[in-house]
This record gives structure tokens, C-alpha cells and sequence, in this order.
């Protein structure tokens, strides 16, 4: 099987790649890999949470029950420790149960940020970590609400296992802004656990900010890890970071199916191929084109030439996601390559959610 005969848009992962990248971050973590808690919403492919099982890797973060029992099963013997990287609640809280009871040498625990949240978790016997917002306003109660975070504590009681912080609103500015703004924001998380009898674990950062969070030398006072999952594939966003070693591991592969103008095409990647929702342009052209894509619909992706020839019609391109995560989400299947050797086509195994407990 050759690559370009296979039908577009193709999600296309080159393993090479991932390895360089896993690679990268052991030198980051400076071969302390129980410092990485890697978010698995990124990964989704059983071959890649493989390589990162291989490598040591045995923190892990997941977003949804699908994502957990993936891990759990892939896990077999070898023993792992999996925080949602969300509250579960009603059926959801149910699921996780479940899952712990069916995998009792495993470790599983949840962010709560509700003492009566954090109770119920405890009942059904997953492990608390207290969620603290430090300004992202997505989820947990505020980073300096001491009193509320000791009162999810207390409701913890013997499930309490460790404190959790992402920085994730600290992606836009320069790396200097980056970084002074995340070392204010670990100087608040340090003295919170310096106040408390055992605070266990620190949980911190997503890509942006991962470097800046292992050079804070207080963290080294603790049991700390960092959680970024997009340094496994990386993509075109992560590239603007300033951050080296990394590469893109995810590419997908288009066609050219119409130019509707002298300076236009359009290939047949559209949202429902490349995550659309963190910002235009969605995907960047790899080749010896000048192109910049603009707002896709659902099936189609048009592209600006904005110098030189176009690609005919009938051509294949291969794009770098903006947003890998949820990109790897949208596919069905995977093919998986070593440079642009054709290995195999795998089902994306935890994309998605499940519906019954």
C-alpha cells in the first residue's frame, strides 16, 4: 500500500517522529519521567500510548471514561496512575467508579473543587485532588481561596491526594511574558502547599508553559509533574511557542479538488477533518507552495496562492494541524508511517464518549 493510494483527507501519524518527541521531553524532565503526567486527549491511538508506556511514562491524565479504560486496558501488568482531568458527576462519577473497581491495582482520581463533590468521589473510591483556577476561569475554585481548598481537603479525608494547577491562559504572549507570569502564579501554588500539613502531589502546566514549571526550583520541594499531551505530536500552535526539539508527528493528508480562481483552491479537508475552533488559519501547507488557508466548512478547505504556481487539481498535500487534539479526535482511523513509509491503518481508539455507565 502507497500512501497516495489512500482516500483523502487521511489522518496520518509518523512514529519516528513521536519518538524523537518523547525523546525531547525525557531531556526536559531530565530522565525523571514520573515528572510527566501527559494528557492522553491528544494521543487517542493504542501504537502511541504504547510508545509512551514503553518509555517509562506511568502519570497520565484523561478527560473522558473512554480515554481511562483505554489506558487501563492497554496498561495490563504494569501500573499506572490516571487523574480526570475534569469533575465526573451522575453517571460519569458512576463509569469511573466502575472502572476502579475493575482495575483495583490501578490508581484512579479526579479534580473536585466541592466538598461535597469530593466526598462522593471519596465514597466511591477514587482519589481528590483539589482543582485551583489560577485565572483561567474554566473550572476550580480560586488559587488563593485557601479556606475552600482546606474544606475540599477535609472532605477528602484519606482520598486526598495532591493539588492541581493549569496555567492553560498562558499561550498567547512571548515566552518572557510566559514565564513571569507562570512563576507568580507557582510562588501562590508553593505557598498554599508550604501551609498545609501534606499536600501531596503538585500537577501543573500544558504545553505552553511546561519548561518554565520543571526550572522552578520550589517545585523540587514536592512530588510536582507537568501535564502537557500536545508535546507528543506537536503541531502548527505549539511551533509558535518558541519552545525547541519538538516536531510535528501528525500531518493530514489532503487533495486538491477544485480551483475555483487563479490564486484559489480548495482540498477536501474541512472541519470535519481539521479542528476548526482554535483560530484561523486551521492548517499550515507543507511543500514548495506559497499557501494560507482560510475559514473551511464542513468538507472543504479553501487556500489563498499567494505566490508563485498552484497545485493542479488532483493533487495530494499534506497540512500540520493548528490544533492537533481534537484533529486526531475527528478520524476514525489512523495511518500510521515512519517517514513516508506506509505502515498499517488503526482504528483512533478513545475518540469520543461513551454514552451508557
Amino acid at each position: 500500500m502507497r500512501l497516495e493510494d489512500l482516500q483523502t483527507p487521511t489522518l496520518l501519524i509518523d512514529l519516528d517522529v513521536v519518538r524523537h518527541n518523547l525523546a525531547t521531553m525525557r531531556h526536559y524532565l531530565g530522565g525523571e519521567m514520573l515528572r510527566w503526567r501527559p494528557h492522553v486527549k491528544t494521543c487517542k491511538v493504542p501504537e502511541v500510548i504504547e510508545l509512551l508506556l514503553e518509555a517509562g511514562v506511568r502519570r497520565f491524565k484523561a478527560a473522558t471514561t473512554r480515554e481511562c479504560a483505554q489506558l487501563l486496558e492497554q496498561a495490563g501488568k504494569r501500573q499506572i496512575d490516571v487523574l480526570f482531568a475534569m469533575s465526573q458527576h451522575g453517571a460519569n462519577l458512576d463509569r469511573a467508579a466502575s472502572l476502579q473497581r475493575a482495575h483495583r491495582r490501578q490508581r484512579l482520581s479526579m479534580l473536585s473543587e466541592d466538598p461535597a463533590h469530593a466526598q462522593r468521589v471519596r465514597d466511591a473510591g477514587l482519589g481528590v485532588f483539589v482543582d485551583l483556577d489560577p485565572g483561567y476561569m474554566r473550572s476550580g475554585l480560586p488559587l488563593r481561596d485557601r479556606d475552600r481548598a482546606m474544606a475540599v481537603v477535609a472532605a477528602a479525608g484519606s482520598a486526598f491526594l495532591g493539588l492541581h494547577c493549569y496555567e492553560g491562559h498562558l499561550h498567547d504572549d512571548s515566552m518572557r511574558e510566559r514565564a513571569e507570569a507562570a512563576r507568580s502564579i507557582y510562588a501562590e501554588l508553593v505557598a498554599l502547599a508550604r501551609s498545609m500539613p501534606n499536600p501531596g502531589q503538585l500537577v501543573t502546566s500544558g504545553t505552553p508553559t511546561f519548561a518554565n514549571a520543571l526550572a522552578y526550583e520550589p517545585f523540587r520541594e514536592f512530588d510536582h509533574s507537568v501535564s502537557p499531551g500536545t508535546v507528543v505530536y506537536w503541531d502548527a500552535r505549539s511551533a509558535r511557542l518558541g519552545i525547541e526539539g519538538f516536531a510535528c508527528a501528525v500531518h493530514v493528508q489532503s487533495r486538491v479538488v477544485s480551483a475555483p480562481a487563479p490564486d484559489r483552491i480548495t482540498l477536501d479537508s474541512g472541519s470535519k477533518a481539521l479542528d476548526a475552533a482554535a483560530g484561523d488559519p486551521c492548517a499550515t501547507a507543507i511543500g514548495p507552495w506559497s499557501l494560507r488557508a482560510l475559514k473551511p466548512s464542513e468538507e472543504h478547505l479553501p487556500m489563498v496562492v499567494e505566490r508563485g504556481a498552484a497545485p493542479e487539481i488532483g493533487s495530494l498535500l499534506r497540512l500540520i494541524p493548528r490544533h492537533v487534539c481534537p484533529t486526531v479526535n475527528l478520524a476514525d482511523e489512523a495511518v500510521l508511517v515512519e517517514g513516508s513509509k506506509f505502515l498499517r491503518v488503526v482504528p483512533v481508539r478513545s475518540r469520543g464518549h461513551e454514552t451508557l455507565p
